[in-house]
C-alpha cells in the first residue's frame, strides 16, 4: 500500500440470490403423498446459504505491476509501478518529468518515503520507519473487514473482493468516546487471488501533502513474476 495517506471508503456490493420454486400439483384422492426430489431439496437449501466470506488480501513476496497513480482533487494522474522481490516491495509514482514524483519501499525491514515532487513542496527527506516487513503489513491485512464482492467496470472488466483497513486512535472500547480515523484503506483484490491487487484508495494522514487527504492506485498489470526493487541513494543511512 501507499505509505502516504490514509484511504476514503467506497459503496459495498450487494449480493442477491434467486431460487426457483417448482410446486407440484396435488395428488389424486388415494395417492400416497409425494415428498419432494431429495436432491432437488439439498440443491435448493445450498443455493440460500451466503458464500464464505474469501481470505484477506496478502502481498506477495515477489510481484511486478503497472498502472496509474490518481490525485483526483488535484485532477493529476500520473504513471505508477508496484514490484516486490524477497519480501521487499518498492511503489514510484510519477518521474522527474510529471509534477508529481515519489517512491514508498519496504527494504530489508525499514519502510522508506522519498517524495521528489509535489505541488507546494520545498522539502525532500527520505523519512524512514525501522521495524516494518512484508510480514508486518500482512498481518494487518488479517485485520481487514470484507465489504464485498464488486466488479471493476474498466477495459477489461475485473471481478475482485472489496476489502477495508483502517487505524482509529485511540483504541477504545464500543461507545460515546472521542476517536480520530488515521488511516484508512479501501482494498480491492482478483476474487480469485489474494495476493493480486488491482485496486487501492488511501485516505488520511498518510496522504497529508493532498488537500482532500486522498489519494488511488489502479493496475492495469500484476504479474506473480520477480519486480527491481532500489533503494534510493538519498536514504541509504551514512557510511
Amino acid at each position: 500500500m501507499g505509505w502516504r495517506g490514509v484511504r476514503r471508503t467506497a459503496a459495498p456490493a450487494a449480493l442477491a440470490g434467486v431460487i426457483a420454486l417448482v410446486l407440484a400439483a396435488p395428488p389424486p384422492a388415494g395417492a400416497a403423498p409425494r415428498t419432494g426430489n431429495p436432491v432437488a431439496m439439498r440443491t435448493a437449501a445450498a443455493q440460500q446459504q451466503p458464500a464464505p466470506t474469501p481470505p484477506p488480501p496478502r502481498l506477495p513476496r515477489d510481484f511486478r505491476g503497472k498502472g496509474k497513480w490518481i490525485v483526483r482533487d488535484l485532477d493529476i494522474t500520473v504513471p505508477f509501478t508496484w514490484e516486490g522481490r524477497d519480501g521487499d516491495s518498492q511503489m514510484t509514482a510519477g518521474g522527474p518529468q510529471y509534477p508529481i514524483w515519489f517512491t514508498n519501499l519496504i527494504h530489508h525491514g525499514t519502510l522508506y518515503t522519498l517524495t521528489y515532487k509535489w505541488p507546494g513542496l520545498d522539502e525532500h527527506p527520505c523519512s524512514r520507519i525501522p521495524g516494518f516487513s512484508l510480514e508486518d503489513l500482512n498481518q494487518g491485512f488479517e485485520n481487514a473487514r470484507f465489504v464485498g464482492r464488486e466488479t471493476l467496470r474498466r477495459t477489461p472488466q475485473r471481478q475482485v473482493n472489496h476489502w477495508r483497513v483502517g487505524v482509529v486512535f485511540p483504541q477504545l472500547p464500543p461507545g460515546n468516546h472521542p476517536r480520530v480515523p488515521l488511516a484508512l484503506g479501501d482494498i480491492y483484490v482478483d476474487e480469485n487471488d489474494r495476493g493480486t491487487f488491482w485496486q487501492v484508495l488511501q485516505f488520511g494522514v498518510q496522504n497529508l501533502y493532498d488537500p482532500e487527504l486522498d489519494e488511488w492506485l489502479v493496475m492495469d498489470t500484476f504479474e506473480h513474476r520477480p519486480g527491481t526493487v532500489t533503494l534510493p541513494r538519498r536514504c541509504e543511512p551514512p557510511r
